[in-house]
């Protein structure tokens, strides 16, 4: 309706409304989601996470810290969060949790379920951070940036050299929070690595499909990594890597034709790179990150202090927004402007801003597409949502701040 009324105004052009629809960007995120179906159809998610579980489940807190480590792993082949929660993580939890007599819906689900799906979903801002391709924003709010000016080199490389070191730290400490605050009644999981060993038998060894899914994932992130050195761009890698799909068998075209997620983000995110893109052409970022930025720095603060005030205000706008993507949308360009403007240095806010909208993903139940799925799951009650969330949501702005900036010190960003 907004691109619309955009053309029929005669505001844009056809072409310059859909201008994005050829952005490198947008393919590079479409051509993700077609692995990630990759992961769906050839099981190797479950067989991944399966694998933790059995290697670490022996207790409840090792079962959260298996399954947590299985989508810091998978996150970068699989960029819809949505997916990784409905499709691998939640009926694993479910399964686990039926097996001690653990059921949504009545107290029985704080013997197991409960915690396990909150640090699931708490620990995913974390997890979710890793890698630059591991969610579908994280590429649009880069993209954003460039267009005003704060070009990030080497993007994989340069958004896991700043991530790594907060990220380890929230996904360590997170499950510890929630076990703490929310203590399951059954600690000690004794059957459940047994329980997994079974599953992994009658899985039976890697087949062809999962063989050359792994590979071709492998391959993807080895160029994804030293693209520049190898001159691959990130979207050709990616491009390379479908081809190989395709030709193998391990997809077909009419299944990346279905699968609908990568469709409905091209549509979403081309109109929302085309809009944006006109609106700082047009002058309306600089304009408005102008006005603030001149009424924020006659304040005499230094560009630090208002950093962080951006940034909070930035994260508590989220309980307004029921998707990430529109948040994004709605206002990464002009917090990024107005930092810009403040004399944050340009990588710095740029790469800072994209971290964060990861970290309040889970913050409320309609904070994102997988805030849905694990609220639905049923092991959460709403106000648990809204406290843990807020908990967990704080803590990790809080540790990537206090781990972060060291990090960024050391890369030059500031």
């Amino acid at each position: 309706m907004a691109v619309t009324v955009a053309v029929a105004t005669k505001t844009l052009t056809f072409a310059e409304a859909f201008a994005a629809t050829t952005n490198e960007i947008i393919w590079l995120i479409v051509v993700s989601f077609f692995f990630a179906k990759g992961f769906e159809k050839t099981g190797l998610g479950e067989r991944i996470a399966t694998l933790f579980v059995k290697a670490l489940g022996k207790s409840t807190l090792g079962l959260s810290y298996g399954l947590n480590v299985a989508e810091a792993l998978m996150a970068p082949a699989m960029p819809s969060t949505s997916a990784r929660a409905g499709g691998i993580f939640v009926p694993i939890i479910k399964s686990l949790a039926h097996s001690v007599g653990s059921e949504p819906g009545d107290d029985s689900r704080k013997k197991m379920g409960s915690y396990l799906i909150q640090s699931q979903f708490q620990t995913g801002v974390h997890t979710t951070s890793f890698f630059l391709t591991a969610s579908a924003q994280n590429l649009l709010c880069l993209k954003l940036a460039g267009e005003l000016g704060a070009v990030v080199p080497n993007q994989f490389a340069t958004w896991l050299a700043g991530a790594f070191v907060p990220a380890v730290v929230g996904t360590l400490l997170t499950p510890l929070i929630l076990y703490k605050l929310m203590p399951p009644t059954i600690t000690d999981t004794p059957d459940a690595p047994a329980a997994a060993a079974k599953r992994l038998e009658a899985m039976g060894p890697m087949s062809r499909d999962e063989t050359i899914m792994s590979m071709v994932m492998g391959a993807a992130l080895v160029m994804w990594m030293f693209g520049e050195q190898l001159g691959i761009t990130p979207v050709l890698a990616a491009m390379m890597g479908l081809c190989g799909l395709l030709c193998t068998g391990v997809l077909t075209w009419r299944e990346c034709l279905s699968y609908t997620p990568a469709w409905d983000t091209l549509c979403w995110f081309a109109v929302l790179i085309g809009m944006s893109g006109q609106l700082n052409a047009m002058g309306v970022i600089s304009a408005f990150a102008g006005a603030m930025g001149g009424m924020l720095t006659s304040l005499n603060m230094g560009w630090m202090p208002l950093f962080g005030l951006l940034h909070i205000s930035f994260f508590l706008m989220h309980y307004m927004f029921a998707s990430q993507t529109a948040h994004v949308g709605a206002l990464y360009s002009a917090f990024c402007a107005m930092m810009l403007a403040s004399g944050v240095p340009p990588i710095l806010a740029a790469m800072s801003l994209a971290y964060s909208i990861n970290l309040f993903g889970s913050i409320t139940h309609y904070a994102s597409g997988q805030a849905a799925v694990f609220y639905g799951s049923g092991f959460m009650r709403l106000n648990e949502v809204f406290t843990m969330g807020a908990v967990s949501g704080f803590s990790a702005l809080a540790i990537w701040a206090i781990f972060g900036m060291p990090v960024w010190k050391l890369l030059g960003w500031w």
